[in-house]
Formats: C-alpha cells, structure tokens, sequence
C-alpha cells in the first residue's frame, strides 16, 4: 500500500478543519487540519501525548472540540454525538477488544443495533448479512462460533467486521498487530488491501513503523498537540525520517549489546499451576543468569503473566521448585522486594500505579514501607517526595506541569507513567542495592519510538550493571533487539530458550501459534525441541 490505491479518488471522504482541544492548561489538539481521501490509508502517528487520541475522540463523538469542524462526505458532522458518527460511516477498532466472550460472533455484532422495543430479534437477516460484509472484505468467521474460543486474530475479525456491518467507510484501526503474530499480522495486511480496493478509507494508529511504511498511501504526524509533519509518499522516506519527525530529534537504533552470561540468579524447575481448562503453567523450567536478558514470546493469555506474577511473589505454586539465589522464598511481593526483585508490570494503569494518587505516592508505592520512607508507622514525607524528584529528574518523567509531584498519576501519558514505573522498579528504595533480577512485562507496549528507545536503554544498562532480566513481550522487534536468549510460551508451555540469532520471525511466529509442541527449557545440553509430527 506504498503507493496511492486505484481505489482513491481526489475528493476528501473525510475532512477534519481546524480542530483544537484543551483540557485545563494542557493543549491537547492545537489548530489540526487533515484529509483522508477514498480508497486510502492514512497512518497517524505521534509520540504519547502527542494528541492522537484525542483528535480521533472528537471524531468519533467521545469528545466536543473546543473549535473546528468535522465534514463527511461534504456533509457537517454534529460534535460530540457519537451515534451521528456511526451513522456517518465512522467505525473504530479499539487497541483493547470490547467483546463479550461468552456471547457468538453473530450475537456480539447485533449487540446495539437493535432497539430494546423490538418484540423480536431479527437474527436471520443480521446473519445474512454479516456474511455477505464478511465475504465482500475476504474475512472469515463462523457466525455461531462463541468469542471466547477464538484465536485473537479471529477476535480482531470480528472487531471489524461489527464495525463495517454497521456501515462504515471511514475504520479507525488503533495499533491493530499489537497482539498478533507475525502470520496474523500478514493476514490483517491481506485485509486492509482487500477493504482499500472496496473503497473503504482507514486511519491506522501504530508505532511500529515498518508496518507504516508498508501499509500506509500518506502519513501524518502530531507532536505536542499540533501537525508537524506530512508525508504523501512514502518511498523516499525512511523509519529513521519519521522517527525524528514524531519527537524532534535523531533517535540512535536500538542494539543488542554481547554480554557473557554471569551467575546464576533464579532457577524455575518443572513449575506448575493448576487452571482450567489446562494449566496455567505446565511443568515449565528456565534459568535466569546476570548480566543476561531472556526473552519471552507469545500471544497475550499463555501463561506469560502467570510467569511474571510467580517471579515478583504474586503467584504461588502448585508443584515445582522456584529457587531465588539459592534459597525458596514465600509467595509474598514484600519478601521477593526485598531480596532483590524488580518488576514492571503488563498494565500500567490497573496494576503499576493508582491513578488518583500523586506521582510522589506511586514512586515510593512498593517501598512506603520500608525504613527509607516510614518510621514507626508514619510516612516520611519530605524524604519520599525528594526521592519522587530525583526520579522525575533522572527519568525524564514529563506533563506535570501545574501539579508538580501533587500530579495525579492518571494525568501522566502512557509514557510518561511508564518512565516513573520504570525509575520506581530501578531506583525505588535510595537505600537499597541495584536490583538483582527485574522482571519486565511489555515494558514498552503502546509507547512511541522516544518512549521505547529510553526505557530500552535503561534496561539495557541495568543488565550491563549485573541485573537478569527477564522480558516478556508482544513486540518481535523488541525481543530480537535486546534478547540474548528467546523461548515461546504457548498454552502455559515454554519452549527451548535459544540465542536470539537462531531464530527467524517465521519460526517465532509458527511456535506462538502452536504449531510446534512446546517443552520446558534448560540450560542443559539434553533439552531438546519435539516437532508436532
């Protein structure tokens, strides 16, 4: 999609003039003006807080600009209605799916377009006509299939069909691949090619900009609120080009540095935890060592968050052993703090900070406890409030303009927040030694190429200092860049952890889905990988 689809006509589909927002002091959208023609794809792109979200709230009806207009089709759109969107033609997927797992396909797509009146539901018609959208865009489902036995690119499907069902022909796509494998992903490109030729116009949200350069026909970018930067082709222009363009400044590639692997840190043997309908770890074994990053793939819901929560003494086990420098410690987070462990949790809103509290709270929020912040029961203000500066400042923590350390974290964007979890799991406790294992779980999921460039560097760094480093992640590209060793996890199995420079993305990509039976890895030389026959 490099170049303009023969689809595209001339004549602006959708046509965004002079949009701004405030939110208090904070200029959110400043004086935006975009075109998305026919038959095109347009990638939006923009660091964390650069507007993105917002611009695209107004226009799907979320929320009223505080100036500007919204026309499509040549006809004005009614602000702040997000029925009038809808009817308009405006669909979103959402980064998030929002589907009822126990609901079918068919029964998730009819949900809202029906009115609670009507005596009775009209499911022979909406099944009809769910497949007729399906085959006219190449998808496919099964519309009585239930959600929650779906792949998660089965799962996108539906997602967008729900919205091209009712109508759509401008789709808003927010990091669509996030959480698919390298296949899927192919698959959703097959899709939107095939949606481009039947006219459909798409705004592509993501921060992975190879898939910008090669899915997108133009790409716009915001930085602090305001459009800084088009592109109406994009075959002269390369990743490092729009790199610089979204957060104004020459950005260094990521690269794995080579480290020998030091002493053994922790060691997990035959782990299991009992779930239903199979376990949610099965008999898995790994080995973390200094100065050493393993890497852990795999399709979000296998078993990689049970992992992290037994490693940081959220989860406990129900057979196996799980040795942390040579001693067994209880499944209590406060005892594995102590010992050393660090970690960065998958989501950094419902488990890495509490919104409403101020940025000074969540910096000491795991170690409020201890003797650096508290005396006899009673909190030490001043000091936990200078050690929350010392992290803002060293970890570049932004957007706390007007609030100062009072900030509520909720305020912050997703990277900036993701910095002070960063700097809290890093340099949490002034008294204590550097961590002796970090646990990083998506540290860098949903953040822009600035965001991840630092946090990829902090992390790098702490490895280098001595720390194992466990990282659990959706993002290929970041496993290949930092990892020493990868292994797969898939259905609560962990595959053979092998040297980052033995796999390809294909084979990554095929064990993810499962199509290799996974074994437990070792550092032992009698491990071995059992192809399914």
């Amino acid at each position: 999609m490099s170049a303009p689809s023969p689809a595209a006509t001339d004549a602006p589909l959708l046509r965004l003039s002079h949009i701004s927002k405030r939110f208090g002091a904070l200029v959110a959208n400043d004086d935006i003006s975009l075109e998305l023609r026919r038959g095109e794809v347009l990638a939006l792109l923009g660091e964390n807080g650069a507007g993105k979200s917002t611009l695209m709230a107004i226009l799907f009806g979320h929320y009223l600009p505080d100036a500007g207009r919204i026309e499509v089709d040549g006809k004005p759109l009614p602000p702040g209605d997000t029925r009038a969107a809808l009817a308009a033609g405006i669909g979103m997927v959402h980064q998030h799916f929002t589907l009822a797992d126990n609901l079918s396909v068919l029964d998730n797509v009819m949900l809202g377009t029906e009115p609670l009146w009507l005596p009775f539901s009209r499911r022979r018609a909406a099944r009809a006509r769910l497949l007729a959208t399906a085959q006219r865009f190449g998808l496919h489902v099964d519309p009585e299939a239930r959600i929650g036995d779906l792949s998660i690119g089965e799962r996108q499907q539906v997602e967008i069909l729900k919205a091209l069902v009712r109508g759509a022909r401008v789709l808003i796509l927010d990091e669509p691949t996030a959480v698919l494998t390298p296949q899927q992903s192919e698959a959703l490109f097959d899709t939107l090619r095939g949606m481009v030729r039947e006219g459909l116009s798409i705004v592509f949200i993501s921060h992975k900009l190879d898939e910008v350069r090669r899915v997108s026909d133009r790409v716009a970018v915001l930085r602090a609120g305001r459009l800084v930067a088009r592109f109406d082709s994009l075959e002269v222009v390369d990743k490092a080009v729009l790199a610089e363009a979204m957060v104004g400044r020459a950005l260094a590639p990521a690269g794995r540095s080579v480290r020998q692997p030091g002493a053994l840190v922790c060691r997990l043997r035959d782990a299991h935890v009992a779930g239903k309908p199979r376990p949610k770890l099965d008999r898995v074994t790994l080995e973390l060592h200094a100065n050493e990053i393993l890497g852990i793939a795999g399709i979000s819901g296998n078993g990689q968050q049970v992992l992290a929560d037994l490693l940081c003494g959220v989860q406990a086990l129900d057979g196996g052993t799980l040795v942390f420098e040579g001693r067994r410690l209880p499944a209590r987070p406060r005892a594995w703090l102590a010992a050393g462990v660090a970690r960065i949790p998958e989501d950094r809103h419902a488990v890495g900070a509490i919104g409403d509290l101020a940025l000074w709270e969540n910096a000491v929020l795991e170690r409020y406890a201890g003797a650096s912040f508290s005396l006899l029961g009673w909190l030490k203000r001043r000091r936990a409030q200078a050690h929350a500066q010392a992290l803002v400042q060293r970890f570049d923590v932004r957007g706390t303009e007007g609030g100062g350390l009072a900030t509520p974290a909720r305020r912050l964007s997703g990277g900036n927040l993701q910095k002070l979890i960063l700097g809290r799991a890093l340099a949490g406790d002034p008294a204590a030694p550097a961590p002796k294992l970090i646990v990083a779980n998506q540290p860098t999921w949903g953040l822009d190429v600035g965001a991840v460039a630092y946090v990829h560097g902090q992390l790098q760094q702490a490895c280098a200092e001595g720390a194992a480093l466990l990282l659990i992640s959706d993002d290929l590209d970041e496993l290949f860049a930092l990892s020493d060793r990868i292994a797969v996890m898939h259905h609560g199995r962990l595959g053979l952890a092998r040297p980052a420079a033995q796999w390809s993305r294909a084979e990554i990509g095929l064990a993810m889905a499962g199509a290799a039976a996974q074994v437990s890895s070792s550092s032992s030389s009698t491990d071995e990988v059992v192809h399914a026959a």
